[in-house]
């Protein structure tokens, strides 16, 4: 495995995560509460919404990369407690040699696999768990279940939130499976992705979300909807039509898809 922190020409103080031939993350060393990618501003319209603004929060980041989201809440709600988990070694070694986090940031890095570390974790002790594990480009099936996501459920609070990155294209039948799981286990679930994605266009991110009570939905909303490059916010009716085939989680689910040929970054 190739792991690298490589600047981004014409940007100063911005570096990306590379492994092998994809670009993991892309980071402002200079601010963190710049969020570079367009799917971790998507969770951080998530982050922003819940509770008073500032306020500390307890998140478990399960897929660390280059700790873009993890750099965000600390600088955005400082004093928060955040435990990330990350199954290679070498990015963990790599991302704190390269790009330290800033002295004061209460992060705790696991090595270990998302699963198997969930599965050890205390019930009702997050009130945020973000799910963002590609193994190389795809996400790998054991991540992908009813089971998994019950786990989550298991470790969130009352009041606590999900939110899951993936990529796909096409008739979305990953995506659409892995949000029927979502549903199946979460009280509320949401989807967020761009137009062209949901039609077919092009291959890209599709952020879903799951809660135990009830998603902050128009706040998020209204964030997406007021972007540079605005996204929908499917909920209730909406995302039952986009459950389309799987009204119910399909077993087993389907394989996260390859990206296209030239399409090395999400």
């Amino acid at each position: 495995m190739d792991v690298r922190i490589e600047p981004l020409p014409g940007m100063p103080g911005h570096v990306v995560l590379a492994v092998d031939d994809t670009t993991q993350t892309t980071l402002d060393l200079n601010d963190p509460s710049h969020l570079v990618d367009e799917y971790t501003g998507h969770i951080a319209y998530l982050l922003d919404a819940i509770g008073t603004p500032g306020e500390p929060l307890r998140v478990l980041h399960l897929g660390a990369g280059g700790l873009a989201l993890a750099r965000y809440v600390a600088a955005t709600r400082p004093r928060s407690y955040q435990q990330a988990v990350e199954l290679s070694r070498e990015v963990i070694d790599v991302v704190r040699r390269d790009a330290p986090l800033a002295k004061g940031v209460r992060v705790k890095i696991r090595n270990g696999d998302a699963r198997e570390e969930l599965s050890r974790a205390p019930d009702e002790c997050y009130r945020v768990i973000i799910a963002d594990l590609f193994h190389g480009p795809v996400v790998p099936p054991h991540v992908t279940t009813v089971e998994f996501l019950s786990e989550a459920a298991r470790v969130l609070t009352a009041n606590g939130h999900l939110a899951v990155n993936v990529c796909d294209g096409g008739n979305l039948r990953f995506a659409r499976g892995m949000a029927a799981a979502v549903g199946e286990v979460f009280t509320d679930a949401a989807a967020l992705l761009e137009p062209g994605i949901q039609k077919g266009r092009r291959f890209g991110n599709v952020v879903l979300f799951g809660a135990k009570s009830q998603l902050p939905i128009d706040d998020i909303g209204r964030r997406a909807a007021g972007a540079s490059f605005p996204s929908r916010v499917l909920h209730g009716r909406d995302f039952a039509r986009f459950l389309g085939e799987f009204p119910r989680p399909p077993t087993p689910p389907p394989p996260s898809p390859t990206p296209p040929v030239g399409r090395l970054s999400w």
